[in-house]
């Protein structure tokens, strides 16, 4: 999808700092690391990148959102001025490049999933009206890059992509999530879904049992619910929650 990049740039470069402010209250992405990407045009993303004065995802504003192309340089005159792209930029613009059917990408650290998968949890769809698009994308599978690598370079963004496929996410074995959407609000949702059902795992695994997934005849019987819910009632709530916006 394109965008007009002279009338929305302002409105896109907010909605992503917010998105970057919704995965560290979620703490999906504790600390300072983490980012989103969200494609632009065919050779232009915008990316939350390094800024002269760091201090994480919880304190992102929308300057600390850039337009670069997919090769890491400047998308418009300056953009790079005082701002690094991040190290894990072919995370991103390898994925972007394999499927035109993406728009967003976010990348977080989201501890609950990382300890899941590293104990041996295959995340499953167990839960039904609890989240109904969770246990969609769930069902659909979630494939597992097994390297712990910090994904810097090309050939790392491949085998990522490769991994990821036609899936809607992906984990990072010892290191956390690649998660896909048409959409900020999509992509960070379908994050906070897949830490959720990964706690829910670990703590079905803690109390002695096994997390099964729920009979294929009770999913058949959930609704789509539809944006207006699973997307925007659930956005106005995750931004309700956030604290009061850093200043510019």
């Amino acid at each position: 999808m394109t965008v007009n990049v002279h009338d929305d740039l302002h409105e896109l470069r907010s909605l992503l700092a917010e998105g970057c402010r919704v995965l560290a209250a979620r703490e999906l992405s504790p600390g300072f690391l983490g980012h989103i990407s969200l494609r632009l045009d065919d050779q232009r993303i915008l990316v939350r990148c390094r800024g002269p004065r760091e201090s994480g995802l919880a304190h992102t504003t929308p300057q600390d959102v850039r337009v670069v192309t997919l090769d890491g340089e400047p998308g418009l005159p300056g953009e790079l001025d005082g701002w690094t792209v991040p190290h894990e930029l072919p995370l991103h613009t390898r994925i972007l490049r394999r499927r035109p059917d993406v728009r967003c990408v976010v990348h977080a650290h989201p501890r609950r999933t990382v300890a899941a998968d590293l104990a041996g949890l295959t995340l499953e769809p167990l839960v039904g009206a609890y989240d109904i698009p969770g246990s969609a994308l769930l069902a659909s599978g979630v494939p597992v890059y097994p390297r712990s690598v910090l994904v810097r370079s090309d050939a790392l963004g491949d085998e990522v992509a490769d991994h990821l496929g036609d899936h809607a996410a992906a984990l990072l074995r010892g290191h956390g999530v690649a998660v896909t959407g048409d959409s900020v609000p999509e992509a960070v949702l379908r994050a906070a879904s897949i830490d959720e059902i990964a706690h829910l795992c670990l703590l079905v695994a803690s109390a002695g049992g096994r997390p099964r997934p729920i009979d294929e005849a009770d999913r058949a019987e959930l609704p789509d619910l539809g944006g207006s819910l699973n997307l925007d009632v659930a956005w106005r709530h995750e931004l309700s929650r956030l604290p009061e916006a850093p200043p510019a």
